[in-house]
């Protein structure tokens, strides 16, 4: 394979961005990554990941990484908050007849392990730095950073995130984040030796649900519709999230009711989502991942929406002529991919906000789940 692009930037050290690093240096490009965070730390507690997820791992050769630090089983239990069993939800071994369907880890855990891989791979790392212009012409873009350096480079791909400066900086004009009226909570507990897989529990205003992240923790995860998308005090995440959990009579919810406390690393989040229609390029500039497809987590598959995103376009830059045809052929293979995971999840989440047809719901976790499965 012949790159028409050998000297590539990625503003962003995120998932995604990472992923991009990876890939396209098993084609000995010329790589170098701008993370505006001097730590490059990533927050947050557990991410749950299904099977396109650990085949995406496997692509990019972390996946004996991720099972040796996270926690992988098959299958997902769905139950009503008395306890009623509804299904079992399947999860095929798209990475291999010996990989488990799905999973989970701590999200600092495999940011450490896509780290280690960059650098690894032989991408430069520049922390604590970004982007303060982009100047392009038909041969390259002009890169001015934050430390005073002006660079140029054949690509440019920006992966910084739902609140893009690069997104806002080549497409002034694309759609802002929107909050879709639900709140997600997560918290990190002792995992204890029932939990194997993925649980959850469907109340009529609160869902909830564990996921063992490793040998010894599982997180919690507990998603609240709410009207106004606020700010709430730290202080105050403890009996809130007391309080949601109330209703979930069943003794592991209640187990885990008692367990919170200030050592839990209670996050809260308000749900945004954001497609921006295509082409997600302008020129040699290219965005992927959350700065244009960023999605709610009901379908767990977010990272993997982004993950696949940087394997797809270092494919597509190693079998095309030129810069814009690479661009347009990733465009293509990952629109409607993408667009059916954003407006899913975010159709999962109406149903639920207003108390719709169950059976619309499984249906679109199970017609989502099978999409998903297809090769990317």
């Amino acid at each position: 394979m012949t790159s028409p692009a050998k000297t590539i930037l990625i503003i962003g050290g995120g998932f995604s961005g990472m992923a991009a690093a990876i890939q396209l240096r098993k084609q000995g490009l010329d790589v170098e990554v701008a993370e505006i965070d001097p730590g490059w730390r990533s927050y947050g507690a557990g991410i749950s990941l299904g099977g396109a997820t650990l085949r995406a791992f496997k692509t990019l050769g972390i996946l004996d990484q991720f099972l040796a630090q996270g926690s992988a089983a098959d299958g997902a239990d769905l139950f009503l908050p008395n306890g009623h069993k509804l299904a079992t939800l399947p999860t095929p071994r798209l990475a291999g007849d010996d990989v488990p369907g799905g999973g989970a880890i701590m999200r600092p855990v495999l940011a450490r392990i896509l780290a280690d891989a960059t650098v690894a791979s032989g991408a430069r790392v520049r922390l604590g730095c970004t982007f303060t212009s982009l100047r392009q012409d038909a041969d390259g873009v002009e890169v001015g950073f934050t430390d005073g350096q002006t660079r140029r480079y054949d690509l440019v791909i920006g992966a910084d995130g739902l609140y893009s400066k690069v997104r806002e900086a080549i497409m002034p004009e694309a759609p802002r984040p929107r909050y879709t009226g639900q709140c997600v909570w997560r918290a990190v507990l002792p995992r204890p030796a029932e939990v194997e897989r993925a649980t959850m529990w469907v109340g009529p205003r609160v869902k909830t649900g564990v996921n063992p992240v490793s040998r010894d923790q599982m997180y919690l995860f507990v998603t609240e519709d709410r009207a106004d998308n606020v700010q709430i005090d730290p202080q105050q995440f403890v009996p809130m999230l007391r309080e949601l959990l109330a209703p979930f009579a069943i003794p592991l919810m209640q187990h885990c009711r008692d367990a919170l406390d200030a050592n839990a690393q209670i996050v809260y989040r308000p749900l945004e989502q954001l497609l921006v229609r295509q082409p997600w390029h302008r020129g040699r500039v290219v965005l992927i991942g959350d700065t244009v497809h960023a999605t709610t987590p009901h379908m767990a598959s977010g990272a993997c929406i982004g993950i696949e995103d940087a394997i797809v376009l270092a494919e597509e830059l190693g079998a095309a002529a030129d810069i814009e045809q690479a661009l347009t052929g990733f465009g293509a293979r990952r629109w409607e991919r993408c667009r059916m995971v954003v407006e899913n999840s975010g159709r999962l989440g109406e149903i639920e906000i207003s108390g719709g047809d169950k059976a619309e719901h499984a249906r679109i976790m199970h017609d989502t789940h099978l999409a998903l499965a297809a090769p990317i």
